[in-house]
C-alpha cells in the first residue's frame, strides 16, 4: 500500500509495504543494517518498557546525606572492625566490577546487537552503571578512605581478583570483528548475555548486597546502605534486560540452545557460586551481629537457582529456601524521607509505575 501527499506542488509517496519489511527485518543480531535509530514500530515492547522503568528510577548519589556514615565510620563503639570490613570489602569490589559490568554492555553487547530499542535500553543500563560506579566514589571520599586501598583490593585480594578475572574472560572472547551467521559466535554472546547478567549481576553482586543491607537494616551506615537500596533496584531491572535479551536471542536462533550449550551455562553458574561463596568467606571471616557466612552462602545457592530457572536451565539445588526474607522488602522505595535532613525525596518519577518482583530476591 502506498500513501502520497502532495505538498507545494510535490509529490511524497511512502510505501507502507517496505516500512513492513524493514520492521520484520529488526532482529536481535544480524538484523537488518541501518544508520538510522527508528525505534517505531517496536518489535521488542519489552525492551522500551524497560527503558521507561529504568528512567524514572533515576537517583543522584549526592543527594543522599553521608553524615551519619561518616560518624559511624569514625566512632569506636557505634560499629565493629568486622562491619568495617564489609564495607571496605564493598567499596572495593563494586569499584572494579561496575565498571567491568559498564564496559562489556558498551563495547560488546551494545556494538552486536541490531535493533535499536536493544541499543537503547542497554544505553541506559550502561548510564546506571556510571551512576553506580559514581556512588562509589562519593562513599570513598565521604569516609575519607584512601582510593589507591580500594584498588589495591581488587588487585591483591584474591577472591575479588578471581571473580573479576571470571567474567572479563567471557567478555575478552567477543572482543574482535566476530561473524555473527556463525553457530558458535551466537553462542559467545548468549554465553556473554548469561554471565554478566544471571552469574555476576544477578548472583555474584548479591552476596555483598544482602551484607550491606544487613547492616542498613540494623540502623549501621544508613546512606551506604540507601545507596546500596537504589542499585540493588537497578540491579534487578539490569538482570531482566539481559534474561529478555537471552530469550529473545534463543527463540531467533534456536540452534544455540543444545544440550552441551546449556551444561556449558549450568557449569558457570557453579563455577560463579563457587567463587561468590570464597569471596563471602572473606567478607565474613568471623560472624558478626546477625551475619553468618553459612546463611549468605545458603542466599547465594537460593538466587543461583532463581538466575537458572528464569532462563529455563535446571536448578542446582531444588527446592532450597531463602534466609532473607527480608531483602524484597528492601526493594519497595518508591518515596523515601531522608533520615537526617527531614525532607521527602521521590526517586521514581510519578509518569511511570514500578512492578516489585521479590522472585528476583
Amino acid at each position: 500500500m502506498e500513501k502520497t501527499f502532495e505538498i507545494g506542488g510535490r509529490s511524497f509517496v511512502l510505501d507502507q509495504k517496505k516500512a513492513e519489511e524493514a520492521f520484520a527485518g529488526k532482529r536481535v543480531i544480524n538484523g537488518r543494517p541501518s544508520m538510522a535509530f527508528n525505534l517505531l514500530p517496536l518489535r521488542y515492547q519489552w525492551a522500551y518498557d524497560l527503558y521507561r522503568t529504568m528512567k524514572a528510577n533515576h537517583w543522584e548519589p549526592e543527594d543522599i546525606p553521608m553524615g551519619k556514615d561518616l560518624e559511624q565510620w569514625r566512632s569506636t563503639t557505634e560499629v565493629s572492625d568486622n562491619e568495617r570490613w564489609i564495607i571496605r570489602m564493598g567499596i572495593g569490589y563494586f569499584s572494579a566490577a561496575e565498571g567491568i559490568v559498564g564496559d562489556n554492555i558498551q563495547h560488546v553487547v551494545r556494538e552486536l546487537v541490531t535493533a535499536p530499542e536493544l541499543k537503547l535500553v542497554l544505553g541506559r543500563h550502561a548510564h546506571e552503571e556510571n551512576i553506580h560506579a559514581d556512588s562509589l566514589l562519593y562513599m570513598i571520599s565521604s569516609l575519607g578512605i584512601n582510593p589507591h586501598e580500594c584498588e589495591a583490593m581488587f588487585e591483591q585480594i584474591d577472591t575479588v581478583r578471581r571473580k573479576n578475572e571470571f567474567v572479563t574472560r567471557i567478555s575478552h572472547s567477543l572482543r574482535r570483528d566476530l561473524d555473527m551467521t556463525k553457530l558458535e559466535n551466537k553462542q559467545l554472546l548468549a554465553k556473554n548475555i548469561f554471565v554478566f547478567g544471571q552469574c555476576m549481576e544477578g548472583t555474584q553482586f548479591y552476596g555483598l548486597f544482602g551484607m550491606i543491607l544487613s547492616l542498613y537494616r540494623n540502623n549501621k551506615f544508613p546512606g551506604i546502605g540507601q545507596m546500596f537500596r537504589y542499585t540493588l533496584r537497578d540491579e534487578s531491572n539490569h538482570i531482566e534486560v539481559f534474561r529478555n535479551l537471552l530469550m529473545d536471542l534463543v527463540e531467533e536462533n534456536p540452534a544455540v540452545w543444545t544440550p552441551a550449550f546449556k551444561d556449558e551455562l549450568t557449569a558457570l553458574m557453579v563455577e560463579a557460586v563457587e567463587l561468590e561463596k570464597e569471596f563471602i568467606q572473606d567478607c565474613l571471616p568471623v560472624n558478626s551481629i546477625g551475619l553468618s557466612a553459612a546463611d549468605f552462602i545458603q542466599y547465594i545457592d537460593y538466587i543461583a537457582d532463581r538466575r537458572l530457572t528464569g532462563v529455563g536451565l535446571a536448578p542446582l539445588n531444588p527446592g532450597i529456601s531463602n534466609p532473607f526474607p527480608w531483602l524484597a522488602e528492601m526493594m519497595d522505595i518508591k518515596k523515601e524521607q531522608n533520615f537526617f535532613e527531614g525532607r521527602v525525596t521521590e526517586y521514581q518519577k510519578a509518569s511511570s509505575l514500578e512492578v516489585v518482583d521479590d522472585s528476583e530476591l
